[in-house]
């Protein structure tokens, strides 16, 4: 992961701003440069209480005149709402800065004339999922969601993968749908609004779609107000009855063709394992599948291609084996993104994350002075040269390190079984209600052993 970037806002007149020849007088604050056309967007997420009704517009308008007015540093995660503002008071739940990392080069300090910061307001929907109940009592072929979902609340954030991928979905998504939106002609420009993303079982592939999706619902709520994932049970589409598969595919996908009818309504559609629906048709051919699985197949791809036209569906799909998929279907990804076993990075970050919310709700004890205890990330810590002078830098530097060991004994470990290890190390320990970080994370290196046993058994 990147280092965070601290973007500097504008101080109000009589602040002290300095410059690279010396100090301003508080009364004549730099001038913003003339050229300033590309500004960095970043992104801010507002999310209202479940009990507000304010306007959308209100809370926006609200947020941006505190940004213009505060001095803060734009660095990924929250910021404290301002007591003097009784409607942001009322009616938000927290406001979280989002993307900055990306970027972030060089430890450069983007001052507030090059920001522009993009406000999203949203508020989570508390529904669940919604069954679509089938009649002659098979399994229900799709989930469905309200976007954005409490459920998912939370999901983008936690899930760590290699620099740049979760950007490169978003900005994928932004230019599928104004493509469309501006009316690109789609036989001199072509693209599907299909993603693929492959690897194998354990690294968080349906999580990132659920999440991707999350995300995009709350980034394009002003052009799409109404946001659905639509998540298919693949295996409920093949039928007891020979040859009635194709059908089913055909039906489920005319119901998504239903929702993506109202234009305000941005639809995603999530088939997991989609290997098992489009299936290479030439294994069919020889004989070592069913012959229906065909007609799987060329559903699929058809009711696709008509999807094609709709401006507000995004498809996203996952695979465990992409050998065993239909070479049609994967000519027709826009995106085939690789999402495999975490790196030496990416373990240290989820280990961290892992440890720094028990040490939060207090499960791991506290051992420092401070209250609200960082630990540093992966690239502050490999930057990390000269030994801290005070004895509680040195402990946390210490501490730091050791997670960092552990991260390398995770070689091989899934993210999925990453997530679980500091569960499994509490559940080891001899006494769970007492347990300095330390002693916690030698028992997390032994279960990290025990898991890489049983991997091998």
């Amino acid at each position: 992961m990147s280092t965070p970037m601290e973007i500097s806002v504008n101080n109000p007149p009589d602040a002290d701003v300095s410059v690279q020849n010396g100090d301003v007088p508080h009364s004549a604050p730099p001038p913003p440069p003339a050229v300033s056309d590309d500004k960095v967007l970043v992104s801010v997420e507002v999310c209202l209480k479940p009990s507000s009704t304010a306007r959308v517009e209100d809370i926006r308008l609200a947020v941006e005149r505190m940004l213009e007015k505060r001095s803060l540093s734009y660095i990924d995660g929250p910021i404290a709402l301002p007591l003097d503002d009784p409607l942001l008071q009322e009616n938000v739940q927290r406001i979280h800065i989002c993307d900055t990392d990306e970027w972030v080069q060089n430890h450069d300090v983007l001052l507030f004339w090059q920001v522009k910061p993009v406000v999203h307001v949203f508020q989570l929907s508390e529904e669940g999922p919604c069954e679509d109940l089938s009649a002659d009592g098979q399994l229900s072929s799709f989930n469905e969601w309200i976007l954005p979902a409490k459920e998912f609340d939370g999901m983008w954030e936690s899930l760590i993968y290699e620099s740049g991928l979760k950007q490169r979905l978003l900005r994928y998504a932004a230019s599928a749908l104004l493509f469309t939106e501006k009316g690109v002609n789609p036989f001199l420009v072509s693209w599907n609004r299909i993603v693929l993303l492959h690897g194998p079982p354990g690294t968080g592939k349906t999580s990132l779609c659920k999440a991707l999706a999350q995300k995009l619902s709350i980034r394009f709520n002003s052009r799409y107000p109404q946001c659905q994932l639509v998540e298919v049970n693949a295996h409920s589409l093949f039928s007891k009855w020979f040859s009635e598969s194709g059908k089913l595919v055909a039906n489920l996908f005319q119901k998504v063709q239903e929702m993506v009818e109202e234009e305000n309504n941005l639809v995603f559609v999530l088939i997991d394992e989609v290997e098992s629906l489009a299936a290479a048709r030439k294994a069919a051919l020889s004989g070592s599948e069913p012959s229906d699985s065909i007609r799987v197949v060329n559903a699929l791809l058809t009711q696709m291609d008509k999807l094609k036209s709709a401006p507000n569906v995004i498809i996203l799909t996952t695979s465990n084996i992409t050998a065993a998929i239909d070479i049609a279907f994967i000519d027709r990804a826009d995106i085939k993104a690789y999402v495999g076993p975490p790196t030496l990075q990416a373990r240290y970050e989820i280990l961290r994350t892992c440890l720094q919310e028990l040490i939060r709700t207090g499960i791991l004890s506290n051992f420092l002075d401070s209250n609200h205890l960082m630990l540093p990330n992966y690239c502050s810590l490999k930057e990390q040269v000269n030994m801290p002078e005070s004895q509680e830098a040195r402990t946390l530097l210490h501490l730091c390190k050791q997670l960092l060991a552990t991260a390398e004994a995770c070689e091989g470990l899934s993210g999925r079984t990453l997530r679980k290890l500091p569960f499994l190390a509490h559940a080891a320990l001899s006494n769970p209600y007492s347990c300095d970080p330390t002693k916690f994370l030698c028992t997390m290196m032994d279960t990290a052993k025990v898991q890489h046993s049983e991997l091998l058994d």
